[in-house]
């Protein structure tokens, strides 16, 4: 075998760097690109170029929200496509669908075998929700979110926090009444899930993650979007009153012993009624 040309790996692994920063931060711009990585544009629209040609990664225009349309194009975004995300610790998707297809059809099918991957969801979650409620109940009153999503983010979830106004025609207590104040919470932004493709077939999975956040911010939370959904982000509103310093509850609800998953809150709802 030939020696690779010289500078092919340098170049092969600021490619992968490249596509890394898009899985961290979200779908991103060449400048943003540029300075997040300090490479000249012209160094990562040439990686992109060969990251675009690799169907790794996707040109999307993007519009920044509530900006007005006006002069000019929207900005170039790029983001990673399925394949560019199969990657990144996705190896073992078809072993999973098929444990729980093992797991369902053991419970009977149907709406049993359904609630049967609703108790396992929550279970896998168990250990991740001890860790995550010890950062979560060390963080100060406004911190939670944050620590939260670091606690996501030492778990590959990519995880980031930011203000955020509610959702339109929402407000912490519900729909906002029509020309009132628009409230700020937060928005928990995962930019990588590890279980996207798996999710896809198994919604239960990105539910119990969402009642996890409810109980662990100890108050109603609003998935926004899923990558399993074809969203480029999983995104999560958390609405102000999780700053009151209110101590949210240890772990959520645990399954019942007959196998019968334990209540459901309706912000799972949330994600078909909103428009992404």
């Amino acid at each position: 075998m030939s020696a690779a040309p010289p500078g092919l790996d340098s170049q092969r692994g600021t490619r992968n760097k490249v596509a890394r920063s898009i899985l961290d931060h979200g779908p991103s711009t060449a400048a943003a690109l540029a300075e997040r990585l300090d490479l000249t544009p012209a160094a990562v629209r040439r990686h992109l170029d060969a990251l675009l040609a690799e169907g790794l990664v996707e040109a999307r225009e993007q519009r920044p929200r509530g900006e007005r349309r006006g002069r000019g194009r929207p900005a170039k975004v790029f983001a990673l496509t399925d394949c560019g995300r199969d990657t990144f610790y996705q190896e073992y998707d078809r072993l999973a669908v098929e444990a729980l297809d093992w797991i369902a059809r053991l419970a009977g099918g149907g709406s049993a075998g359904a609630d049967a991957v609703a108790v396992f969801a929550r279970a896998r979650l168990a250990d991740a929700a001890a860790r995550y409620a010890r950062r979560v109940d060390d963080a100060g009153p406004g911190g939670r979110v944050q620590a939260l999503a670091e606690a996501l983010s030492a778990d590959g979830y990519a995880a980031t926090a930011r203000t955020a106004p509610a959702p339109t025609g929402r407000s912490a207590a519900g729909p906002a009444r029509p020309g009132g104040p628009r409230v700020t919470g937060e928005q928990l932004c995962q930019h990588h899930c590890p279980v996207a493709h798996v999710a896809e077939r198994f919604p239960q999975l990105c539910e119990a993650e969402t009642e996890l956040f409810s109980h662990l911010l100890g108050t109603h939370v609003q998935r926004l979007a899923t990558i399993a959904h074809g969203d480029g982000v999983c995104t999560t509103y958390v609405p102000p009153a999780v700053r009151s310093g209110a101590p949210p509850p240890a772990r959520p609800p645990a399954p019942r012993g007959d196998g019968a998953p334990g209540p459901h809150r309706d912000h799972q709802q949330d994600h078909d009624a909103t428009d992404h």
